[in-house]
């Protein structure tokens, strides 16, 4: 066990485990039986490896939803929900600018490059860029359309969501954290009965 310490101490700091940021330790982890003596080990923690429903990533969730837990996941869900909206509005964006289909996954990549000429060309969506930047999860003060993308796809990769191989080059690969955003919207949309933005059906049906 000694051994998938390093690996245990990340998850437990929040990491998410996918094929984009760690192959190795992602391929461990298909492992059934090696996630059996994990969980056999986070038990005292309450704690067990879990994954998105499309298999894509791996985190950490509670064993038994205790009051405590209750609290915790109370204050990360705030946490999350308060980046939500504006993760949307980023994926649609970036679905419109660079003509994609569906919603992002893991693994698609973005070329920074690309995605700034489609968003300078495009009224609509430099506006919409400016605003998202002001966004207080971006915080940009910057009235120039490049310093205004790449802060945001730098707080982006910060939370997790983008994963930048090369950092002298400007393209970015969608993480599996991304399935875990998008089945939490399902989560809402379906269970909560809560609007995600009355006024873009679209986000409703990117989902």
């Amino acid at each position: 066990m000694i051994e998938h310490g390093p690996l245990l101490e990340r998850m437990l700091e929040g990491a998410f485990i996918c094929a984009v940021t760690d192959e190795h330790s992602f391929n461990k982890l298909q492992n059934e039986n090696l996630r059996e003596d994990l969980n056999h080990f986070l038990r005292p923690l309450n704690r067990r490896i879990a994954k998105s429903e499309d298999g894509s990533v791996f985190f950490l969730a509670y064993h038994e939803l205790t009051e405590p837990a209750r609290h915790q996941l109370s204050q990360q869900f705030g946490v999350t929900i308060q980046s939500l909206l504006p993760m949307l509005e980023w994926m649609q964006l970036v679905q419109e600018a660079l003509g994609r289909d569906g919603a992002l996954t893991a693994g698609d990549t973005i070329k920074l490059q690309e995605f700034s000429l489609k968003v300078e060309d495009n009224q609509s969506l430099r506006q919409r860029l400016a605003m998202l930047s002001a966004d207080k999860v971006f915080k940009s003060t910057s009235d120039q359309l490049d310093m205004q993308i790449k802060q945001v796809f730098k707080r982006i990769r910060e939370l997790g969501y983008l994963h930048q191989p090369h950092r002298d080059r400007q393209f970015y690969i969608v993480t599996g954290k991304i399935e875990h955003l998008i089945e939490l919207v399902r989560f809402i949309k379906d269970e909560e009965n809560l609007p995600l933005d009355e006024d873009s059906p679209e986000q409703g049906d990117m989902f």
